[in-house]
């Protein structure tokens, strides 16, 4: 079965509860993306922008929870968590390079309800992480005084209507534009750290009160070591949505090669900026007065003209930020649309080969979201999302090692189950986590996960398109499996 078979209609398959349909070649043409848009540094740029806000502003929120010792631990912990888990998606990226990223792979590993599951936990994520951001660039602009603008919604409106409007285009030009934001943004984080150093103060690090009454506190942990494991989520700000760079791979060059190096480059400059403003920000400032900050680098460098500079340029790694999440929540609803997963009218695409409505529905309701101002809530929200997905995608890694072992792998992951069983158990431990900061928020995400999973199993399990590339790829590897 492959995508030049001739139109068939009708039940192709029935598995694991779900029953499959063909659909005709002007199907899928009218859902296609432009191939060759993105070599590895477009891809490794990607990576980079999708977390690059991460740094400006929301990990400092942390401080408040673990202090710096505890704020550092969890940051070690989830830097190598995240490291192992880029490594695991590197491999499963070159096996099944589509758009579906994390949901190709657990489709294929875990089944049709294994496979949604995981694409919602993405989906979560990506939809809400935008809203987060947007309230922050809101939040910039009002501080910055630009436009004589008070009122953040306005903001929120037309970031979202901007964006949307460039991804329009096509992606390889939103793609050169969000490198060059991503660039300035960078730029940003260097001449913070050059202005930082002459601040730093070894005491600044520890001058939070130490909590007498807390297990293991001192003034490294004056939350004790409760508060390592409540300051997981804000070490995830670092890092989140760095896993989102294979849903370029059917845009990619050569994505078997370039996804991989792409996604692996993207992260080591990650686990170089966050530990340059976790300890440059805290030394400067110090630890009680950066943890409530909203604005952490600046506030680090006081009234210099660098922290003016770093003000401006701090807007431009907000907007890289929700300008690439907007790629990845476009793609993550385009593909699960194309399979059937969604309503299929979300992957239409337009001549330019964008997914018009996969990028507008997802960007109305984030919108809506913003409106609440809330922030720090929706960014827990984002972080359970996530926290689920990579759970998720790390058991789809070990199921395809025992199950497949001769699926062909270009790149394959060093320490093989070993590293991705480490990412396993501390992305387990992260979403406990989202619970301890904000229950709430952790409560209300997992009801919009349960919602998607009743749609899947009341609906639209019965409607999933066979010869989508996501589909093929479990349909081929059971054909293997029976011929064996």
């Amino acid at each position: 079965m492959s995508l030049t078979d001739p139109p068939r209609t009708g039940t192709a398959a029935h598995h694991d509860g779900a029953d499959f349909h063909a659909e005709s070649r002007a199907y899928l043409e009218k859902r296609s993306l432009r191939k060759g848009s993105a070599g590895w540094i477009l891809l490794a740029g990607l990576g980079v922008s999708y977390v690059i806000s991460g740094d400006y502003a929301g990990w400092n929120n942390g401080l408040a929870e673990g202090g710096f010792g505890g704020l550092l631990v969890a940051s070690v912990i989830i830097a190598a968590m995240y490291f192992a888990m880029v490594l695991g998606m590197a491999e499963l990226s070159s096996a099944l390079p589509a758009a579906g990223g994390g949901y190709t792979f657990a489709r294929r590993a875990l089944g049709p309800w294994g496979g949604f599951a995981t694409g919602t936990a993405i989906l979560i994520e990506y939809s809400i992480a935008p809203a987060a951001i947007a309230t922050f660039i809101g939040g910039y602009v009002e501080s910055l005084n630009l436009f004589g603008i008070t009122d953040g919604w306005w903001i929120y409106l037309a970031v979202y209507a901007v964006f949307i409007g460039i991804h329009l285009t096509g992606a390889g030009e939103a793609l050169k534009a969000m490198f060059v934001i991503t660039a300035i943004a960078l730029v940003g984080l260097v001449v913070f750290a050059v202005s930082a150093v002459g601040l730093f103060d070894t005491a600044n690090l520890t001058d939070i009160a130490v909590d007498e009454t807390a297990a293991g506190a001192s003034s490294f942990l004056p939350f004790g070591l409760f508060g390592i494991w409540a300051a997981v989520p804000f070490a995830i700000w670092f890092f989140l949505a760095v896993e989102g760079v294979p849903l370029a791979a059917e845009e990619a060059t050569e994505p078997e090669k370039n996804v991989p190096k792409g996604i692996i480059v993207s992260m080591l400059v990650l686990l170089v900026t966050g530990a340059t403003v976790l300890f440059l920000a805290t030394g400067a400032l110090g630890a009680e007065a950066l943890s409530t900050s909203g604005n952490p680098l600046v506030e680090a460098l006081g009234d210099s003209g660098a922290a003016k500079v770093v003000n401006y340029i701090g807007l431009a790694g907000l907007i890289a930020s929700f300008f690439s999440i907007m790629y990845a929540y476009s793609r993550q609803t385009f593909a699960l649309s194309r399979a059937g997963y969604l309503p299929t009218s979300l992957s239409l695409t337009n001549k330019r080969k964008a997914p018009v409505l996969a990028l507008i529905v997802p960007g109305v309701i984030g919108f809506a979201l913003s409106l609440t101002g809330e922030g720090a809530m929706l960014l827990n929200m984002a972080v359970f999302g996530a926290a689920v997905s990579y759970v998720l995608m790390m058991v789809s890694h070990i199921v395809l090692r025992r199950r497949e072992p001769n699926m062909p792998r270009p790149y394959r992951t060093p320490g093989g189950v070993v590293t991705t069983s480490f990412a396993l158990v501390v992305a387990a431990a992260a979403v406990v986590a989202t619970f301890l900061v904000d229950p709430i928020a952790a409560l209300w995400t997992l009801g919009a996960f349960a919602a998607f999973m009743a749609y899947f199993g009341l609906y639209s399990r019965h409607r999933l398109v066979a010869n989508s590339p996501d589909e093929e790829f479990a349909a081929l590897a059971e054909a293997e499996a029976e011929l064996k």
